[in-house]
């Protein structure tokens, strides 16, 4: 079976809002965290339905993204 992506968007959640698999929990909620640099814990604190595993493997689908769209150096 296939582990599903960390952040997915359906159009019954949220109206379409990317959330946390599972959650109702918007991504956007992590980075608004992370903006305004509350550290990690306090956001998996205030969103016990999402996993520690589950924010590192989206951050790190941001990161590829990021990365597959920059210009070589």
């Amino acid at each position: 079976m296939e582990t599903p992506r960390p952040v997915h968007s359906d159009p019954d959640i949220l109206g379409g809002t990317p959330v946390f698999f599972g959650t109702r929990v918007p991504f956007r909620a992590l980075m608004d965290y992370l903006e305004e640099g509350q550290p990690l814990s306090e956001f998996l604190a205030d969103f016990p339905t999402v996993s520690r595993d589950q924010v590192i493997a989206a951050l790190e689908e941001a990161k590829e993204a990021v990365l597959a769209h920059a210009c070589p150096s």
